[in-house]
């Protein structure tokens, strides 16, 4: 090494006060030190134009840089948060802001339009191909009904920074609060709500009420984020039961079809029984009016026969008698017999018999 011969590295040997060559130790000699700084300066006048006034110049201009610096745009989608030494003094809108500079204050711009998806029960993927893939979450999606069922979820919270600076200083995991938010809400909904409403008509009000209970969770945290949409995905019976659980809706389909069917063949068949009844109902009143009005026709007559006897018994007797020898003898065969034609052949006028034969002879002439 070059000072193996009992010198030092600035030429002194062993670093002896008194060797004469200690004199070499610019850091041991106040006036090569003096000398130093004198030619530092020379070199920075040389530099430098105009000497101090040049510094100064320098000066100046690094300080209308560092200035300039706090000048930041801030985009029509996004907020700005100023912090100055880290205490947060205001939010900045978009367009061109300023803020003094770093160390003093500084900005973070956050994105407040920009709307973000988390998903519950489930996670998409690609597979090798491109294609787009699903796999379900059982720890997130399974989930116990009121009627203690179980039933499989999958759900996307859709949502967006509404504050800037709640947002960055309220809550420290924005993403883990909703998505716990969310699932604990649709816990809560769905242990006092029954399967069939779920899976059926009760999808949209589910929706609705965990949409407004998330929303008030996040609100009660101040924290900045607002909750745009909550779309269920899926709502189902576990895989491992669907099978079975398909077959007692179609059971349930089938009594239902039936059901219907029956009322609509009691729709029918009921009418046509009234309607039948009424008929019958109307018909027996008249029935009724007919009787009522005969049986009274016929005591009117008997009255005004009785009345006619009472003026003229003898006529009115003979009138009856005739009267009723004619109803009576109408439709029976009749013969008459002279008892004056003496012992011989009994004359013999059978009446139906001529009766029937001058019938008989007038159709004959009116069919030809």
């Amino acid at each position: 090494m070059p000072w193996n011969n009992n010198e030092g590295p600035w030429g002194s040997g062993n670093g002896s006060s008194g060797n004469n060559n200690n004199n070499n130790n610019p850091w041991n000699n106040n006036s090569n030190f003096d000398d130093i700084i004198k030619n530092a300066k020379k070199k920075a006048s040389s530099i430098l134009p105009g000497g101090k006034k040049g510094i100064s110049l320098i000066l100046i201009a690094i300080f209308t840089i560092w200035m300039v610096s706090g000048f930041y745009t801030v985009g029509p989608e996004e907020q700005g948060v100023v912090l100055r030494f880290g205490k947060y003094i205001e939010t900045t809108t978009s367009g061109l802001n300023y803020h003094l500079p770093t160390p003093i204050e500084k900005v973070t711009v956050v994105p407040v339009t920009t709307t973000r998806n988390i998903e519950i029960g489930f996670r998409k993927g690609s597979d090798r191909g491109g294609q787009i893939t699903s796999r379900n979450i059982d720890d997130e999606s399974l989930m116990l009904t009121g009627d203690e069922n179980i039933v499989d979820i999958n759900f996307v919270v859709q949502w967006y920074v509404g504050d800037a600076a709640n947002f960055l200083f309220n809550i420290r995991n924005p993403i883990k609060n909703i998505k716990d938010g969310a699932e604990s809400v649709m816990r809560e909904i769905m242990g006092r709500t029954e399967i069939e409403f779920a899976l059926s008509e009760g999808r949209e009000e589910i929706r609705q009420e965990a949409q407004t209970m998330l929303q008030s969770i996040l609100d009660s945290y101040d924290s900045g984020i607002v909750i745009s949409s909550l779309l269920l995905q899926r709502v189902d019976p576990p895989s491992t039961v669907i099978d079975d659980y398909r077959d007692v809706q179609r059971a349930r389909a089938d009594k239902e079809r039936l059901i219907n069917e029956s009322e609509a063949y009691a729709n029918r068949i009921v009418p046509e029984a009234r309607g039948e009844a009424s008929k019958i109902l109307a018909e027996a009143q008249g029935y009724k009016e007919q009787v009522i009005a005969r049986a009274e026709g016929a005591a009117q007559r008997f009255i005004s026969i009785y009345e006619e006897y009472n003026n003229a018994k003898d006529v009115t007797k003979r009138r009856i008698y005739l009267e009723t020898m004619e109803q009576l003898m109408q439709n029976t065969k009749k013969i008459i017999i002279d008892n004056n034609s003496g012992n011989g052949v009994v004359p013999y006028l059978p009446l139906p018999e001529l009766k029937n034969r001058a019938q008989n002879n007038s159709n004959s002439g009116d069919s030809r």
